[in-house]
Formats: structure tokens, sequence, C-alpha cells
């Protein structure tokens, strides 16, 4: 693929999506389609998704301390932090104070970045506590937790070629990508881990993808991931749909993550694969429509049982 890398703008740089339509499935996972295909070298030039419809279920487990460990002076802590949360529209799923730190379990939006939250919940309580300022340390800790544990949704992706009926095939029109070594992310002050399932949809749940299109794409979403500071763990592309996990730094919000692996897909797409989207009757690559689950080492259920009998 010649030409510079070039990371698409995130969608504060532009405005404008697509409304969604009905599943319609054309089947491009011919491996020889593309060879067969009249040829079509210019590119094409698709409007960046700037909003997505979301089925979401975004789980993480924050722990912050006072500074220096000092003795938190209030009994009510607890109902401080589950106002803020409601002020703020975080779905607050457990709060559990101790003298000199806070646990809590926080279902959030894909647009919240947990950064955000937790300098929200700790500058509101600082400011509401008779304490000493600061009250809270720097840093924190934050994990991402799920309906599922992190091992069972790899699994689930491994097994997309299976579960769509592809694996029969003599050349499955699938690929799939493990990271060797997974990629280390840093933040100042901060312990976090989170990890996120994402799934994203062709138009018209249109089949596009073949094994060397999804290498491709793959391959061109790992130089973005670079360059945006986030890190893809594993992929699994089929025709018409892709499964990722990614992981995150807390700056950044799941949302903000999709938006730019989706707008640079599609820029990708069309710079490379223009005639396979052009013979698919696509004017845009992608449904604006997204998947996003929280994925980790333990489930939201083992760790709010934890709380509860801590």
């Amino acid at each position: 693929m010649g030409g510079a890398f070039q990371v698409q703008p995130t969608k504060e740089e532009v405005r404008r999506c697509f409304e969604s339509h009905q599943r319609q499935l054309v089947d491009f996972s011919d491996p020889t389609l593309c060879q067969s295909l009249r040829p079509y070298s210019s590119p094409m030039f698709f409007p960046h998704v700037t909003s997505l419809r979301w089925a979401f279920q975004l789980h993480y487990y924050l722990c912050f301390r006072t500074h220096r460990r000092r003795p938190l002076v209030t009994s009510c802590l607890d109902e401080l932090v589950t106002e803020i949360c409601n002020r703020h529209g975080y779905h607050l799923l457990e709060c559990q104070s101790h003298p000199d730190h806070v646990r809590t379990i926080l279902s959030l939006k894909p647009a919240d970045a947990v950064a955000k939250v937790i300098q929200t919940i700790k500058t509101n309580s600082s400011r509401e506590l008779p304490m000493t300022k600061p009250v809270w340390a720097r840093g924190y800790l934050a994990r991402s937790l799920g309906r599922m544990r992190l091992d069972a949704v790899e699994h689930y992706l491994d097994q997309q070629a299976k579960h769509h009926g592809y694996e029969s095939r003599v050349l499955p029109p699938v690929y799939r990508y493990c990271a060797s070594q997974q990629r280390e992310l840093c933040s100042a002050h901060t312990s976090f881990d989170l990890s996120h399932h994402l799934v994203f949809a062709t138009r018209k749940r249109t089949g596009v993808f073949t094994s060397q299109i999804g290498r491709a794409l793959t391959e061109y979403w790992l130089k973005v991931a670079a360059a945006r500071e986030f890190a893809i763990d594993r992929v699994s592309v089929v025709p018409d749909h892709v499964h990722l996990i990614a992981r995150i730094l807390p700056k950044m919000s799941i949302e903000e993550c999709a938006l730019s692996l989706l707008n640079n897909g599609q820029h990708f797409m069309g710079k490379h694969y223009p005639q396979v989207l052009v013979q698919g009757g696509l004017d845009q690559l992608w449904e604006a429509t997204a998947y996003a689950g929280t994925c980790g080492k333990f489930t939201t259920a083992l760790i709010k049982s934890w709380l509860r009998g801590s």
C-alpha cells in the first residue's frame, strides 16, 4: 500500500453523520472477487462519522485515596459520591468508603473518559468535605470489568469463523489478529487496565471484507492505534462486520477510539479498495452504530460481591 501514512481527523474537526439502514447482505467474500472486478483506481472520499448510536455496557472499578493517607473526617462520603454521580449522569453501581480511600464501580457512557470522571468526583467532593486541601492524592486505580471475563471475550472472537459458518470454506473470508506482545500504555500517577470489546458493521451489512482486505485494514489500524495512543490486542474480521479488543488510556473515551477507527478505516478502504465499495453500491463504509462492552480479568458481579463482603 504505497503512500505516506496519514491519520484522519477526529470528530471535533468534522461534523456529519448518516442514518442507519436495515441489513442487506451482498457477499463479496470470494477472495478472487477483487481480482475479477473492473479496474477502478480513483480513490473514494467519505464524509466523516461524527456521532454513533450505541449499544453498550461499560463498567469500571475505580479506587482513589486521600492526600498522604489522611483519614477522612466525614461519615457521609458514600452519599456525597452518589449525589455527584447522579448530577453528572454517571451510574454508580457500588461505592465503599474507607478511612483513607474510596472504592467504586461505575457504569459510564461511551463518551465518558475515566480520567475526566475521576477528576469530576474528586473536585466536587473536595468542595464539600471539611478537610485541609488538597483532600485527594493525584493518582488513582482504574480497571475495566464486564459481564464476561476478558478470556471469554477473546475466545468468542476466535470462534467468529465457526459462528458465522465460514469455517468449512476452502478459503474462508475471515482474518484474525492476536498481538504477540501487548503494547504498554502509560499514564502518570495512574495504574490502569481498560479493555473494550468493539463491534462495527458495514453499511447495510454489505459483505466487503476478504481475508486479504481484513489483514490490510488491521495493519493500518495498528498504525492508527500507535499514533492515537491506544492499543489493539485482538481483531476478528468477517465480510460484513468487525470485532476487536482495544485498550485505551484513561484520558480517552471509547467513543473517541471507535470514531478514530471507523473514520481511518473508511479512509483506508476508499483509497486502496474503491472498486469493492463501488461494486457494493456503498456511499459510506460503516453503519453509524456500534457496540462497546468492557471486559477484564474479573467480572462486575465478582467485584461487587467482594466489595459487599469486605
